[in-house]
């Protein structure tokens, strides 16, 4: 009876065994077929968001390239000519201390040959399309799209044409008043992969494109402009930063606060001897964030100034250098 009772011990815990094992087997089994069916369901919700992207790419570039062809059609009707400007009102003499902040002041500039801010026939076109379009933004071999402004949030979703799109739009500052020529141009754009919107700022950031493409064009709805690149880089959004550029007083009307920013903008620039620029400049500043949440990219433009031309400025271009 010995022998069968060792037997018997040893069949038990043989199927006692083959249970546990058939157990975690199933157990095993049960949590591959959670883990397949959770990875084909990021698999899946993956494809869904390229498809999307994708989808979303083409509609840009498809509103975007209606917007061109309206923007560069033969303009079907005369343009409104430009009315005498008004006569500058006359001030009183200033005090000394109201004379010195007047003196760090910047004075309103009516648009030079469209002094009563008359939308052009061009972009009364496209205003047909969309009501919030004000400008049009070209960087040769990489930009010609509109510009659009709202506020600072809505474009961030939406194409030109106010439908929703992860591409967003290129949009104006929303404090930006264009009644008369404002100092400063502050446009934002996505920073996206495929090089859109303002994702191929960081091509600025290398000598040699920037020495081929110095030049950027920004027409507003009431005047044509032409703009010579003077610095571009990464700077940070942190106050108290040695890399930190004040860009709210980009758009202040003191000269010194203006002057101050200027400085702090070409310390960060990647570029040295560029062009020169002074807070009277018309500037524009194209921005997008970079890589960490704290800083941007940003590429900073000036204005040909009054009776400059390209030919003018090339030689400037010529000199700049890699810090």
């Amino acid at each position: 009876m010995k022998p069968m009772k060792r037997r018997g011990g040893r069949n038990f815990r043989y199927r006692s065994g083959r249970r546990r094992y058939r157990l975690v087997d199933r157990r095993s089994r049960a949590l591959r077929l959670l883990l397949t069916a959770a990875l084909c369901c990021v698999m899946a919700l993956c494809a869904f968001q390229l498809i999307r992207y994708a989808a979303d790419a083409r509609r840009a570039k498809r509103a975007s390239a209606e917007l061109r062809e309206i923007y560069y059609a033969q303009p079907d009707e005369t343009e409104v000519p430009a009315e005498t400007p008004p006569a500058a009102e006359e001030t009183a003499v200033p005090a000394a201390a109201e004379e010195t902040a007047a003196a760090d002041r910047l004075r309103a500039v009516l648009y030079p040959n469209n002094p009563y801010a008359t939308v052009s026939s061009r972009f009364r076109k496209l205003r047909r399309q969309n009501q919030d379009i004000v400008g049009w933004l070209t960087i040769d071999g990489m930009l010609d799209e509109a510009v659009v402004q709202r506020d600072n949030a809505y474009y961030l979703t939406r194409d030109y044409r106010g439908y929703h799109n992860a591409n967003g739009a290129i949009f104006l500052e929303e404090t930006c008043a264009l009644d008369t020529r404002p100092y400063t141009l502050l446009l934002y754009g996505h920073n996206m992969k495929t090089g859109a919107m303002f994702g191929g700022l960081r091509n600025y950031e290398t000598l040699r494109y920037y020495k081929a493409n110095p030049f950027i064009t920004f027409d507003t709805a009431y005047e044509e402009g032409e703009y010579v690149i003077f610095a571009a880089g990464t700077v940070s959004v942190t106050p108290g930063n040695t890399d930190s550029v004040n860009v709210a007083a980009l758009s202040s009307a003191s000269i010194s606060q203006r002057t101050e920013a200027l400085e702090a903008l070409l310390r960060c620039s990647v570029y040295q001897n560029a062009p020169d620029v002074c807070a009277e400049d018309q500037i524009l500043m194209l921005m997008t964030c970079a890589s960490d949440d704290s800083e941007r990219r940003i590429v900073a433009a000036r204005r040909l100034r009054e009776g400059e031309t390209r030919e003018d400025v090339e030689a400037a271009v010529e000199r700049v250098r890699k810090r």
